[in-house]
C-alpha cells in the first residue's frame, strides 16, 4: 500500500473462527502415503481458491524425521489426489489437469506419475471414463487402478465411443435391473466400477524414430469384467507380491436385499473367486500380512429389529498350502475396529477403533489376540502407515482442538509427535472439557463441552446441544461441517454428547437404543443437557438444539417432545419414517432395523401438533441418503400443523434453508458460508433476542 494512502488495512479477526472467510481458508489435510523405503511421506492438502467458491488439492511431501519443512510437490488448477507409492519409489496420483503433451485434449481424471528421482510428473495413462483410484503392490512392480466402464462396452475403444454418443446426444437415462440405484449423492449407472491392471502396451509410434524423452506406452487390462454393478464403494487391497487383489462384491438377494461377499482376483489369469460368503454376514478386506499368507477381514452382521449389527475382526489364511478357515481376532474385545497396517514381522496388526470420545491406535497380537492401546491422547487417528523397521507409525490425527495433522508415532511408547506441516494449527479462544452424567438405567452419558473463554457464573453462556449423525458414530474427531468453535466465537457453549447408539462404548451401549430411537437416545440427550445447564457458567434459560441426518431426526423428535429449547436447527433430517424407509438410497439396510410398527412408534411426524419451538429446516435437493421429500414434508407440516401461529402476513418463526445443488452435506464453500450465516442469524434471533444480518448472497 502506498505510504500516502488513506486506506487502512483490513483488521484481522481474533481467530479464524471469528470470521467465516478466514475459517473456510484453513488448509485441509487428508490421506497419507509412505514410500517403501520409509523416507518419503505424502499427504493431500485442500486450499480455497481465490474466488472462495471451491477447494483445490495438491500433494505435499512431509519429512518423516520431522526436521525439514513440508513442501508442495504438485501444482495445477485441477488439483491432485490419491497418492500411492510404487515399489520402486515412483509416486502415482490422479489429476484432471491438462496433459502437456496433448494440450487440446479434453481433461479427464488421468493417471500421473512423479518419478522417484525427482523428475517432472507426467501422464502415464488417460481414458475417457477417467480413473478414480490407484493401488500398488508393496514388494512388486504392479500397479492397478479403479475406473468405470459402460456396462455394454466390449473394450476401451468401444467404451469411449459409447460415452461420446451419450454426451453428444444428451442422454442421461439409466435402465436398472436391480437395487440400489443411488448412493449418497451419486446415481449408480450406467457406468460400473472395475479394477484394471496397468501394464506395458504397444508403442503407438512403432517403426518411427524414438524421441529422447519418449515414455513407454501403457494399457489397462480389465481384471473384473464380469462383476456387473456389484463392485461398489468398497476398498480393494493388493497382496505384497502383486499377484492377488482382495475386494468385496455386493451379492443381490431376493426382495431388493443384498450383502457383501469377499472375493480374490488372480492378477495373472483374471480369475475371480468368492472366498467368503455366509448368509446374514458381510465381509470387507483389510491389509494383507507381509508374507502374503494372511488377510485381515472385517465382518458385519445383518441387523434385525431386535439386534444391532456386530462388527468383528478376523484373520483368513490365503496362502498357497492347506488353508485354515476364518479365525476370529480378539473376539472378546468389545469395540468395532478398523484394521490399518501389519507390523513388518507379521506378528501384530495395528487397528483403530472408537474409544470413549477418541479413536486411538491399538496393537493386536496375532498369536494370542491381546489388545494394547498404543496412542494415549484423546485424539482420533486415521490413515495409519508403518515404517519398514516396524518401530514407527505415521498417521493423521485430529480432535476437537485441531484439524487433521500428520504425526509420527513411537510404537514402543505411544508418543505422537506432530510433523512440520503446510500450515499451523488454527488458534481458537475457549476451552474444551469432557463431561458426563448417569442415565436412569445407570449408563454413562459422556460428552464434550466447548466453552467461550469468558463463560462464568457472572456471565453464563447460552447453550447449543449438537446431536451427532450416524447414529452409529461418535463425537471424537475434528469436523469441518459441524465445527463448534464457530459458535463458541459468538459466545455460545456447545455440548457434543454421545447418547445410546454411539460407538466407542461397547455393543451394549449401541443395543440400548437399537430400534428405539425415541427412547434411550432421547432421554440420554436430555439427561446430559440437564447436567450441563445446572452449571453456573451455563444459562439454562437460553438453549437450542441442533443436529444433522440422524441428529436431525433427533432434533425433530426433541421438538415434538419438549419445549425446553428456544430454537431447533434440523439439517438433512428424517421426519416421516414410513416415507423415509422406502425412499432412502439404502432401503435394504434401513428396513431391517425397524418393523413398520416400530418405525411409526419412533416417527417424529406423528408429534407435529406438539411442536411449539421455532425450527430452521435445512436440506439439499441432491441428498439421496435422506431424500428431499423429508425436508419438503417437514416444512409444509410445520407451517400447517405446528403450534406456532402465523402473523398477519401468514408467516411463522420457522425457516427453510434450501440448497438446490447440495447433497447430504453442504460441500461448496460459498454455501457453507451461507449455512453458518443463516444458522447464526436464526439462533441470535430466537435464543439471544438479537437481530443480526443474513448473508448478503441470499439476496434478501
Amino acid at each position: 500500500m502506498d505510504a500516502n494512502s488513506s486506506e487502512t488495512p483490513e483488521a484481522q479477526p481474533e481467530t479464524p473462527f471469528h470470521e467465516l472467510d478466514h475459517y473456510l481458508a484453513i488448509p485441509r489435510v487428508s490421506g497419507l502415503a509412505l514410500s517403501p523405503d520409509g523416507k518419503r511421506l505424502v499427504t493431500t492438502v485442500a486450499t480455497l481458491n481465490g474466488k472462495g467458491t471451491e477447494y483445490g488439492t495438491a500433494l505435499w511431501e512431509l519429512d518423516p524425521e520431522g526436521v525439514k519443512h513440508a513442501r508442495r510437490i504438485t501444482r495445477s488448477a485441477k488439483g491432485e489426489a490419491g497418492a500411492a507409492f510404487a515399489a520402486n519409489g515412483d509416486l502415482y496420483f490422479t489429476s484432471a489437469r491438462p496433459d502437456p503433451d496433448s494440450p487440446d485434449a479434453e481433461p479427464v481424471n488421468a493417471l500421473w506419475l512423479l518419478p522417484a528421482d525427482g523428475g517432472e510428473s507426467r501422464v502415464v495413462h488417460s481414458r475417457s471414463g477417467g480413473i478414480s483410484a490407484v493401488l500398488t503392490a508393496k514388494d512388486a512392480d504392479a500397479t492397478f487402478v479403479k475406473a468405470s466402464v459402460l456396462a455394454g462396452s466390449s473394450d476401451e475403444k468401444d467404451d469411449e465411443e459409447r460415452r461420446k454418443s451419450r454426451k453428444d446426444n444428451k442422454v442421461s437415462a439409466i435402465l436398472h435391473s436391480g437395487y440400489p440405484v443411488r448412493f449418497w449423492d451419486a446415481d449408480l449407472g450406467p457406468s460400473q466400477p472395475r479394477i484394471f491392471a496397468v501394464e506395458a502396451g504397444e508403442e503407438e509410434n512403432a517403426g518411427k524414430p524414438a524421441t529422447i524423452d519418449a515414455a513407454p506406452a501403457l494399457k489397462l487390462r480389465n481384471l473384473t469384467p464380469e462383476v456387473g454393478g456389484r463392485l461398489r464403494e468398497t476398498e480393494a487391497v493388493v497382496s505384497p507380491d502383486g499377484k492377488t487383489i482382495y475386494t468385496s462384491l455386493q451379492k443381490p438377494l431376493a426382495k431388493a436385499d443384498s450383502r457383501y461377499v469377499l472375493a480374490a482376483v488372480d492378477v495373472a489369469s483374471g480369475n475371480l473367486k468368492v472366498i467368503l460368503d455366509r448368509e446374514g454376514m458381510s465381509y470387507f478386506p483389510g491389509p494383507v500380512s507381509p508374507d502374503g499368507r494372511t488377510l485381515a477381514v472385517v465382518s458385519e452382521s445383518d441387523s434385525t429389529p431386535l439386534q444391532a449389527p456386530e462388527v468383528k475382526l478376523h484373520l483368513l489364511d490365503v496362502g498357497d498350502g492347506p488353508q485354515a478357515g476364518l479365525e476370529p481376532l480378539a473376539p472378546e474385545w468389545d469395540r468395532w475396529a478398523s484394521p490399518a497396517a501389519w507390523l513388518p514381522d507379521g506378528k501384530s496388526l495395528l487397528v483403530t477403533a472408537d474409544e470413549d470420545g477418541a479413536t486411538p491406535v491399538f496393537r493386536i497380537d496375532v498369536a494370542g489376540g491381546t489388545v494394547t492401546r498404543v496412542t494415549h491422547d484423546a485424539a482420533a487417528y486415521t490413515d495409519v502407515v508403518v515404517s519398514p523397521d516396524g518401530t514407527t507409525a505415521y498417521a493423521l490425527r485430529s480432535s476437537y482442538e485441531f484439524p487433521a495433522e500428520a504425526v509420527r508415532i513411537d510404537l514402543a511408547s505411544g508418543e505422537a509427535v506432530r510433523l512440520p506441516a503446510p500450515a499451523e494449527r488454527p488458534a481458537f479462544k475457549g476451552s474444551l472439557e469432557r463431561v458426563e452424567t448417569t442415565a436412569a438405567d445407570g449408563s454413562r452419558v459422556p460428552a464434550y463441552l466447548a466453552l467461550p473463554e469468558d463463560a462464568s457464573a457472572e456471565k453464563p453462556a447460552p447453550l447449543l446441544l449438537w446431536i451427532h449423525g450416524g447414529p452409529l458414530g461418535s463425537w471424537n474427531a475434528w469436523t469441518w461441517r459441524w465445527n463448534p468453535w464457530l459458535l463458541v466465537s459468538k459466545g455460545y457453549a456447545v455440548l457434543l454428547p454421545d447418547p445410546a447408539l454411539s460407538t466407542g462404548y461397547g455393543q451394549d451401549f449401541i443395543q440400548r437404543g437399537w430400534g428405539e430411537w425415541g427412547k434411550a437416545p432421547f432421554t440420554d440427550l436430555m439427561s446430559i443437557t440437564d447436567a450441563v445447564v445446572s452449571r453456573p457458567d451455563i444459562d439454562e434459560t437460553r438453549t437450542a438444539a441442533m443436529g444433522g441426518s440422524f441428529g436431525g431426526y433427533m432434533a425433530n423428535w426433541v421438538a415434538g417432545h419438549t419445549d425446553r429449547f428456544k430454537a431447533i436447527v434440523t439439517h438433512a433430517s428424517l421426519w416421516a419414517l414410513d416415507q423415509f424407509g422406502p425412499t432412502t438410497d439404502a432401503s435394504q439396510y434401513w428396513l431391517k432395523e425397524m418393523t413398520p410398527e416400530m418405525a411409526l412408534e419412533n416417527s417424529p411426524h406423528l408429534h407435529l401438533g406438539n411442536i411449539s419451538t421455532p425450527m430452521l429446516v435445512i436440506h439439499g435437493d441432491k441428498d439421496y441418503r435422506v431424500p428431499i421429500g423429508e425436508g419438503l414434508r417437514l416444512w409444509y407440516e410445520l407451517l400447517s400443523g405446528s403450534k406456532l401461529p402465523a402473523d398477519d402476513n401468514g408467516e411463522t418463526p420457522h425457516r427453510f434453508l434450501y440448497f438446490p445443488d447440495e447433497n447430504h452435506w453442504v460441500l461448496q464453500p460459498q454455501h457453507a458460508k451461507v449455512w453458518y450465516g443463516v444458522v447464526e442469524h436464526f439462533l441470535a434471533k430466537q435464543v439471544l433476542g438479537e437481530d443480526i444480518a443474513l448473508p448478503e448472497d441470499l439476496g434478501l
